[in-house]
């Protein structure tokens, strides 16, 4: 299936691009998103006229993901969840539990689909988990995980 992009999207293309997707991928993600346009005619000469405005608000977003960046790159969260005596935890860190956290502390709106872990995080320690921002964006924080309470 073709598809002409609207956005910068990472590992795929940039703006105004035609590539070819498989069929769930282009409708169920990018047009459904509004990510993608099919590639038809019409569509290629809609998406060449307002190339230029598509640039500019994928500019905007950028700025915005380097204000973003700027706020948490680099910091240190910390969670008190509940562990055994190995210092494992019981269940795990999440995402959407991470995007809470950032929200209570620095105020920013970032999606858990956002946040991405180097690893699950299953038990006490410090963790690494990367943020993409924006196509080309990326944060790194760190989640130091401590015990709230030991359980025999």
């Amino acid at each position: 299936m073709k598809v002409i992009l609207l956005e910068n999207v990472k590992r795929l293309g940039a703006i105004g691009e035609i590539i070819d997707v498989k069929r769930g991928y282009g409708r169920n993600f990018l047009i459904a998103n509004k990510k993608a346009l099919y590639a038809s005619k019409e569509n290629i000469l809609e998406v060449e006229k307002i190339k230029n405005d598509l640039s500019k608000k994928d500019n905007e977003k950028k700025k915005y993901a380097n204000q973003i960046l700027e706020q948490v790159n680099g910091k240190e969260y910390l969670v008190k969840k509940l562990s055994t005596e190995n210092n494992e935890l019981y269940g795990s860190v999440k995402p959407t539990e991470i995007s809470k956290l950032i929200q209570e502390k620095n105020k920013l709106d970032i999606k858990p689909s956002m946040i991405q872990p180097i690893k699950e995080i299953k038990s006490l320690g410090k963790f690494k988990v990367k943020i993409s921002l924006h196509s080309e964006v990326d944060a790194e924080i760190t989640i130091n995980v401590k015990s709230e309470d030991t359980i025999q």
